[in-house]
């Protein structure tokens, strides 16, 4: 686990500062991960197939291209980073 130490004069308001940029950042990714999945539902909707099964048959070429399931890969991946960049965030932790 990384430690990050700093030092100010003000520790107070740049502990306040940093943790009031990782909630707003945090609500960002939350927000993305909700569009995101909004977005996935409709394909799957669309398409009657879940993500998982698309994913796999769009990668063993079972499936030609279309702008759809271009959008559709992207929304994907998208998802997966964005709950990888929101795990990282709820892991912070400040120690004294």
């Amino acid at each position: 686990m990384a430690e990050v130490k700093l030092k100010s004069k003000h520790l107070n308001s740049l502990k306040k500062f940093i943790e009031d940029a990782l909630t707003e950042r945090l609500q960002e990714l939350q927000e993305g991960i909700k569009h995101t999945q909004e977005r996935i539902t409709f394909f799957e909707n669309k398409y009657q197939m879940q993500t998982q099964e698309f994913l796999r048959r769009f990668e063993n070429n079972e499936l030609q291209h279309t702008l759809d399931f271009d959008e559709w890969m992207g929304e994907a991946w998208m998802l997966e980073a964005l709950l990888q960049d929101k795990e990282e965030i709820e892991e912070i932790e400040f120690v004294d």
